[in-house]
């Protein structure tokens, strides 16, 4: 599926300079502190960048494209041309459309957060301390997060969200074989008004259907 920031006199001075941080390996408290941003929003909607590394930092591949997520379970994630597919979730199934190979493949939403990372951004955030380790860093107006799944199935190793002023700026991936998928997220608006019928998905007449 779905399937990538932050020293005598002169010391002082450079000190004085530097942002404030603060580190937290509480677990209880790392968790509360994510579950309490991610759940300002019941939506979010705007536009992505996102490149993915190879294990030696080779870049593999670039794409844009948009975002619409709505609390709980549901989002629209459409990855522009030449590497155009669509990704589509009613909180119940999930329909991923690649109109060059004029197919669409319908499975059911694994609900683990651990499986579905776009769930860490519209679905149910309250068991995310049974699901990951999680560590974080805090300095002025930025928060990052390190969550390393518990569960040795997860599609990532470890996974690396950032806020910026409460609203979420960046994430990072890295899988099992060393590849790491960065995604910048641009023009972020929480809480905007969406239907649900934005995340459903009628099949185009024509295209092969697969159902896992």
């Amino acid at each position: 599926m779905i399937s990538q920031l932050l020293r005598s006199g002169v010391t002082a001075v450079c000190l004085a300079a530097l942002p404030w941080m603060a580190v937290a390996d509480d677990q209880g408290l790392a968790a509360k502190r994510l579950n309490e941003l991610l759940s300002n929003a019941t939506t979010i909607t705007g536009g992505f960048s996102q490149m993915t590394l190879s294990s030696n930092g080779a870049n593999l591949q670039e794409t844009t494209g948009t975002m619409a997520l709505k609390r709980p379970g549901m989002f629209r994630w459409h990855t522009d041309p030449p590497l155009e597919q669509l990704l589509v979730s009613n909180g119940e199934k999930i329909w991923l459309f690649d109109p060059d190979l004029e197919q669409v493949t319908i499975q059911k939403l694994d609900r683990r957060l651990a499986h579905t990372p776009a769930l860490l951004l519209s679905g149910d955030v309250s068991q995310l301390q049974q699901s990951f380790n999680i560590s974080w860093t805090e300095g002025g107006s930025v928060v990052d997060f390190t969550l390393t799944p518990k569960d040795e199935d997860s599609m990532f190793d470890n996974l690396r969200i950032s806020f910026s002023n409460g609203v979420i700026n960046d994430m990072q991936l890295s899988d099992p074989v060393g590849q790491r998928t960065n995604i910048l997220f641009r023009n972020v608006e929480l809480n905007t008004p969406l239907s649900d019928s934005l995340f459903t998905f009628e099949i185009p007449k024509g295209v092969d259907v697969i159902s896992e």
